[in-house]
C-alpha cells in the first residue's frame, strides 16, 4: 500500500544561516493511508517541529516529504495545503475570539473558493457533534471541549485527507479528553483519515495510534507498535521511562 505520508532524512533548523540550531535530526518514517501515527516525547524534543514542517509552517527543513505520493517543497500550493489540516493544543488561542463559529468555519471555504458553504458548515457541525445553533455563538460562550470540537470542524471543512494533531487534548479536563479522543477515533474510521498525533502522554497516544515514534533530542529512539505499548514490551529505556511517567505516581507498598 502506498504511504499517505513519507518522510526521509528530515532535518529542521531554527535561526539565521551560520547560527542555526538543528531541532530535528534526520528522522525517517512513513504513515499508511488511514493510519494514526504518534510522535511522543518531552517538551523541546522536536515533535511539534516535525508537524510544523509537514504543515508548511516551518520552511527551514531539508530531506524529503511526500504527501499522497507527491513530493512537497518548502513552498506549497493551495491544494497541497488543503490536503492536510492542523488542530492545535489551545482551542481558545487558535480561534478568533470576535468571530462567530459560523464565521470561523466559513473563512477557509472563502479562502479556497469552495461552494455550498452553508451546507458544508451544517454538515461539519453534525460531524463533530455540535448543535446547529452553535454557529451563532462566540468562542467565549463555549466550553473548552466545545471549542476543540470547533477547531476540529474547521480542520475538517476543507475535506483534508490528513489531520495533524498537536497535543489536541492536553488543555482539557480528563473527562473531556476522552470525549475528544473518541470523536477523533470515530472521524478517522468514518472518513478514512490519516493522523499524526503529537503528545507527551503515552496513554493518549496508545488510545488513538497504531504506531508511535518515541523522540529524544531531535531524533527517534524507537518506533513501537500499539501492542508493545499495551503489553509493556518496548525496547528502549527512554520509552520505558515515558511509560512509567504516563501511569502516574505509584505509591510504595
Amino acid at each position: 500500500m502506498m504511504s499517505m505520508i513519507k518522510v526521509e532524512n528530515l532535518a529542521v533548523s531554527y535561526g539565521k544561516p551560520g547560527s542555526e540550531v538543528r531541532v530535528v535530526k534526520d528522522v525517517s518514517f512513513s504513515v499508511a493511508r488511514g493510519e494514526a501515527f504518534g510522535l511522543v516525547g518531552e517538551s523541546g524534543c522536536g515533535k511539534s517541529t516535525i508537524l510544523g514542517a509537514l504543515a508548511g509552517r516551518n520552511k527551514q527543513w531539508t530531506g524529503l516529504i511526500a504527501i499522497d505520493g507527491e513530493s512537497i517543497e518548502q513552498k506549497r500550493t493551495r491544494a497541497q495545503l488543503a490536503k492536510q489540516q492542523m488542530v492545535f493544543q489551545d482551542p481558545f488561542g487558535s480561534i478568533h475570539p470576535r468571530h462567530t463559529i459560523a464565521r470561523t468555519l466559513l473563512e477557509p471555504l472563502e479562502i479556497h473558493g469552495i461552494d455550498r458553504r452553508q451546507e458544508r458548515v451544517a454538515k461539519v457541525l453534525d460531524d463533530v457533534g455540535l448543535p446547529q445553533n452553535f454557529r451563532y455563538r462566540f468562542p467565549h460562550q463555549l466550553s473548552g471541549g466545545q471549542r476543540q470540537r470547533v477547531a476540529i470542524a474547521r480542520a475538517l471543512i476543507l475535506s483534508p485527507r490528513i489531520l495533524l494533531l498537536d497535543e489536541p487534548t492536553s488543555a482539557l479536563d480528563v473527562s473531556i479528553q476522552a470525549e475528544i479522543l473518541n470523536l477523533l477515533k470515530d472521524l478517522r474510521e468514518r472518513e478514512g483519515l490519516t493522523y499524526i498525533l503529537v503528545s507527551h502522554d503515552l496513554a493518549v497516544v496508545s488510545h488513538l495510534c497504531d504506531r508511535v515514534a518515541v523522540m529524544q533530542d531531535g531524533g527517534f529512539v524507537e518506533i513501537a507498535e500499539k501492542r508493545q505499548l499495551i503489553e509493556g514490551t518496548v525496547t528502549h529505556p527512554y520509552t520505558r521511562t515515558l511509560m512509567d511517567g504516563s501511569r502516574g505516581y505509584v505509591p510504595a507498598i
